[in-house]
């Protein structure tokens, strides 16, 4: 399990469920587009506080951000 993948692809996932663009998900949760995608894209680890700010942001509990399909 490479957890980065998991955590980017459900980001992406739930985004997308929302109808959101990278920019307006950004700016939803108070993060820049470029950040959004970069771990979207695996290439950007992230902290606890972001992760419970995008986990806000999606109105999803942040354990659901990790659960690989």
């Amino acid at each position: 399990m490479d957890i980065v993948k998991v955590f980017g692809s459900n980001l992406k996932k739930y985004r997308v469920k929302l109808g959101l663009s990278q920019e307006a998900f950004a700016e939803k949760c108070g993060l820049h587009r470029t950040y959004i995608s970069a771990v979207e894209c695996y290439r950007r680890s992230i902290s606890l506080e972001n992760i419970q700010r995008i986990a806000d942001a999606l109105e999803i509990e942040a354990y659901k951000l990790f659960v690989e399909e």
